[in-house]
């Protein structure tokens, strides 16, 4: 026999449901936002390609081994997240937990590497006062690297929330959701790489 108590616990669950699936959906959009964002930055750099100014030229700067470090951080991160994942739908604190900190520590260290790169290209008279090329450059990694930045203090966010309010399924919304902007930022610095870096040591 079905209460109004049983009733009253079923249609909140529905409700946390239809809720969770309207903001990743929300989410969605928005990464479909960012995406336009990205391509209007990348049009940008593909009209400024060449644009050098007789100044310095991306062939004399750009170190391959160098970014293919910052490569490996970034994507690597995206398989450590993956398995925080797991932890989370396994109801696992600590190893989602360990995994979220290997993530965010590779996720710095994808930071760090690209500020030090901006410092030595600055250092060496490549800033984005230099050209129309340099300030398309800086303009399209340097918003890729805020991005990344929005991902690492959204991601210290979540260890709060989690620490405090444990699985809920506000939470797990949340987490499902950093997991897919972390993961549409590896595409997008696959792009960067292929057309930016490879590009422009051709």
């Amino acid at each position: 026999m079905t209460t109004s108590a049983d009733l009253q616990v079923h249609d909140q669950d529905e409700h946390h449901h239809d809720s969770g699936g309207d903001t990743v959906f929300g989410f969605w959009i928005y990464i479909m936002s960012d995406c336009i964002l990205f391509a209007t930055l990348f049009a940008t750099y593909a009209v400024m390609s060449g644009s050098f100014a007789g100044q310095i030229t991306p062939k004399e700067l750009f170190d391959l081994n160098f970014v293919l470090g910052e490569t490996a951080l970034l994507l690597f991160s995206s398989f450590t997240f993956g398995m925080a994942m797991l932890y989370a739908h396994k109801k696992s604190m600590r190893g989602m937990i360990t995994w979220l900190l290997i993530t965010f520590a590779l996720g710095l260290g994808f930071l760090g590497m690209e500020l030090f790169e901006f410092y030595h290209f600055s250092h060496e008279g490549a800033t984005p006062q230099t050209s129309g090329y340099w300030s398309a450059f800086y303009g399209l990694v340097a918003t890729h690297g805020l991005h990344v930045t929005g991902g690492l203090i959204w991601m210290l966010i979540l260890f709060a929330h989690f620490k405090r309010d444990g699985f809920s399924d506000a939470n797990m919304v949340r987490l499902a959701c950093l997991s897919l902007f972390w993961h549409f930022l590896d595409v997008i610095w696959i792009c960067v790489f292929s057309v930016v870096y490879l590009m422009g040591v051709m």
